[in-house]
């Protein structure tokens, strides 16, 4: 195939995504489960082809789109949020793998299937959606509460277990004598450790020199540039090395994400995640059969519906044993209750390396059965805290409402200064050893310094954009003052932030008394103009000159 050919392939897919992914996000569905139908539609058996299902250059887009989703995931999980998710959720998510995947392979055995096939299921099974659960957690305002932490912290552990997962099946299907395989692990492991240390130098210490010294407002491209290289140069790295390029791309982004420009550059890449986590979601879809769906639609619906209970019991007893309230526990099961996007990565390495039979019917139904529940997902998690409370009020259970989590509003802003000038600087004096927690967000990289310096909380970021505001949890801020000169700039900010916290008490600085009522307008509490401060400050001081002239004057 050549490049045209491929790149109009490439457009249809796109294009038929965005009919079907917007169909569905009319319908209160996630559009990554119509991305998966149009793939489904467009390419593979039993569809009208007009994608070709097998061409080797759409995979290799798609496994750049799920390394970039990865890379993006380590953008918002820095080492020192991992470290505030806690050591229990960690074990938590751990014990969910290693029990489901042996549930997993248990019920195979049972069922007459061979052992290498028997544990291909079983990790398929132990792996959901990152990608859809994380997305609805963030547009509920739930990533911080008590069950979203237990479930992002879940899907961080699954996604950290495709790489040995997949190696499990690899060395499965291979003839090698033990000590081989034992060799080869061993190997991998440690150009794995090579990666992260040589990642972890050119991020944190030769990035962030680098970048240090440049004014990202003059230099917006930088940005864009930087995590693009490090997110496809770590996945290049990680498969040149025989690891998972996943995993390669995760780790550069948590790197990535403890430096000083992550919340800048997460808004950045955002159009281009999109892009390419769509023709993956796209590509996956291709290996589901609609046809076969539909006259095995009662075997598809009843192996769902007894996986999405089965996971979810599963989870949710893991956190009750550790010791999480009953509730919490059943609202992480149910968040963490379908099959996710990995289990298509999974499936295909079983298939290509014959761990599962020749017909295909047990990987046929998993992914069936997969995207079945990705399609019920939405409901579920958005529905989990009220059925997690209705459950433990059931069976009696101890809890409390797991909406929005204490330690989420402890570490929310009370105060956000926008833009950190000379005015910036002003309004920040009059909250200095107050009780409030202040965030200041300026994409100059000396007013950020200059709110450190102040003992205020600085981050690097253009609060134009949405992704910015939401990051920084703006939504949760009690005040929010705006000093950005520029009136068309102040002016978006203003109205994103009227639509993230609608109650919020905004301040804004208008640089000249003509926008004044636009500011007023869009939501402003206050509108404190240049041109006014200015003439009271000259007015003052003329007033004050004048009464010592003329005190002066009237001397003998």
């Amino acid at each position: 195939m050549d490049v045209w050919s491929l790149l109009l392939q490439i457009v249809i897919l796109l294009g038929a995504s965005l009919l079907v992914g917007g169909v569905f996000s009319a319908l209160g569905q996630s559009p990554l489960v119509g991305y998966l139908i149009a793939g489904m539609l467009l390419g593979g058996p039993g569809s009208f082809e007009v994608v070709e299902s097998d061409d080797r250059a759409i995979e290799t887009i798609a496994e750049l789109g799920v390394a970039l989703l990865l890379f993006s995931i380590g953008l918002e999980f820095s080492l020192t949020r991992l470290r505030q998710l806690g050591q229990q959720a960690l074990v938590g998510g751990t014990l969910q793998v290693v029990l489901t995947t042996l549930l997993g392979a248990g019920a195979g055995l049972l069922f007459g299937l061979g052992v290498g096939e028997s544990i291909a299921v079983g990790a398929m099974l132990c792996l959901s959606s990152t990608a859809v659960v994380l997305r609805i957690l963030t547009e509920r305002a739930e990533v911080d509460a008590s069950h979203g932490r237990n479930t992002v912290a879940v899907l961080l552990v699954q996604d950290i277990a495709v790489v040995p997962l997949a190696l499990l099946l690899t060395f499965l299907a291979g003839n090698g004598t033990p000590n081989e395989l034992i060799l080869n692990a061993s190997k991998i492991l440690g150009l794995a450790a090579l990666l992260v240390a040589v990642l972890y130098l050119l991020l944190n210490k030769l990035a962030v020199f680098a970048l240090g010294s440049l004014t990202l407002e003059r230099n917006r491209e930088l940005t864009v540039l930087l995590s693009v290289v490090t997110g496809l140069g770590a996945a290049f790295a990680a498969h040149a090395a025989g690891i998972s390029p996943a995993l390669g791309a995760f780790i550069a982004g948590m790197f990535l994400g403890s430096s000083p420009f992550a919340t800048q550059i997460r808004a950045d890449i955002s159009s281009l995640r999109v892009v390419l986590l769509t023709l993956f979601f796209g590509s996956a879809g291709m290996v589901a059969d609609p046809i076969w769906i539909v006259d095995n639609f009662p075997l598809v619906l009843g192996v769902t519906l007894f996986l999405t209970v089965g996971k979810s019991i599963v989870t949710w007893t893991i956190f009750q044993l550790l010791g999480q309230p009953g509730l919490v526990a059943a609202a992480t099961g149910i968040c963490l209750a379908q099959i996710g996007e990995f289990a298509f990565v999974l499936g295909s390495i079983g298939l290509t390396n014959g761990l599962f039979s020749e017909t295909g019917l047990t990987h046929q139904l998993l992914v069936s059965v997969a995207i079945v529940s990705l399609f019920a997902s939405p409901s579920l998690v958005g529905a989990a805290p009220v059925l997690g409370a209705k459950l433990a009020s059931w069976l009696r259970l101890s809890g409390t409402p797991t909406t929005q989590s204490d330690r989420e509003k402890r570490h929310a802003p009370d105060i956000v200064i926008v833009g950190f000038g000379p005015a910036g600087q002003v309004a920040a004096q009059a909250v200095l050893g107050r009780r409030e927690l202040v965030l200041v967000l300026d994409l100059n990289r000396e007013g950020v310094a200059n709110a450190q310096q102040m003992g205020l909380v600085g981050q690097i970021g253009d609060a134009t954009q949405l992704d910015v505001l939401e990051h920084a949890h703006v939504a949760l801020a009690k005040t929010i003052v705006i000093t950005i000169p520029d009136h068309r700039a102040a002016l978006t900010i203003l109205r994103h932030v009227r639509n993230l916290a609608p109650e919020a008490h905004c301040l804004v600085r208008s640089r000249h008394q003509r926008h004044t009522n636009d500011f007023v307008m869009a939501g402003a509490d206050q509108v404190l103009g240049d041109e006014e401060q200015i003439g009271s400050s000259i007015g003052d001081h003329l007033n004050q000159w004048l009464n010592e002239h003329e005190v002066m004057s009237t001397e003998p």
